[in-house]
């Protein structure tokens, strides 16, 4: 499999405290990846080097073998990385439909164009991809009264706009119930065949990992502790140790799709 994103070697400490450390792997073209440990892992510390918010103090981010370290956030979006957060930030003031197009407007270079007719531009692209995350319907909506479901299909829109090769969601079904989960990863599961796009994800539910996810890494205190498919990672008696508390969490798949 090519791999869209490679991360060698990457490091991070605050003070004593190692954050991220000599962490390596790769996302394939395509591949669903989830980053799963407890807290404090240093998932999000990893994240925010991928994405330039913060420099590592050793090791390189590779996209399409283009270094990415000591690039600003906006630079590494326009190479086509997308990043969604564990609380969804969109415009409430805004409408759905205008939210994409802002996003949309970024990404050709028109965001500071405040024309009277900006509201027209790019709608119609918008609504595709309000469409693609079931969200065309709610088009005129006001974003501050969606739900909260509707809100987490909104960011994802928004996080597409610029036809991003690899999307990196940090705890994308964070505060969501639990059958709003399964809908909303089944969502980013079929965009991900699709279009596919490299997806890099981490998340607490491990209904969620277990169902969509292509393979898993675990991170505890800074270092990948586990990397395979779903079914080596729950076996993995380090991993049962230290995250899964020893006991069964996973259900068996089938079960789950049937629950």
């Amino acid at each position: 499999m090519t791999s869209v994103l490679e991360v060698k070697e990457l490091s991070k400490s605050f003070g004593g405290n190692h954050a991220v450390n000599n962490v390596s792997f790769a996302v394939g073209a395509g591949e669903l990846l989830a980053l799963i440990g407890p807290n404090g892992a240093g998932k999000t510390t990893c994240f925010n080097m991928l994405m330039g918010q913060l420099a590592p103090d050793a090791g390189e981010v590779l996209l399409d073998g283009e270094n990415l370290v000591g690039l600003p956030p906006r630079a590494i979006w326009r190479k086509g990385v997308g990043r969604t957060f564990q609380i969804t930030a969109t415009y409430p003031s805004m409408t759905v439909v205008e939210n994409v197009q802002m996003a949309i407007m970024s990404d050709k270079k028109r965001l500071f164009s405040f024309l009277p007719y900006a509201r027209n531009l790019y709608r119609e692209e918008a609504v595709t991809l309000l469409d693609l995350v079931g969200m065309a319907e709610q088009a005129d909506r006001a974003a501050a009264i969606l739900a909260y479901g509707d809100l987490k299909r909104l960011e994802l829109a928004i996080a597409l706009a610029h036809k991003p090769r690899l999307l990196l969601m940090d705890e994308p079904t964070a505060g969501m119930a639990p059958s709003e989960r399964i809908k909303l990863m089944q969502l980013t599961a079929d965009i991900v065949a699709d279009k596919g796009i490299s997806v890099l994800f981490t998340e607490h539910d491990m209904d969620v990992v277990f169902a969509h996810a292509h393979r898993v890494m675990v991170l505890n205190r800074g270092e990948i502790i586990a990397n395979g498919s779903v079914d080596e990672v729950r076996d993995d008696p380090l991993v049962r140790e230290v995250y899964l508390g020893g006991g069964t969490v996973f259900a068996d798949k089938e079960e789950s799709e049937n629950a």
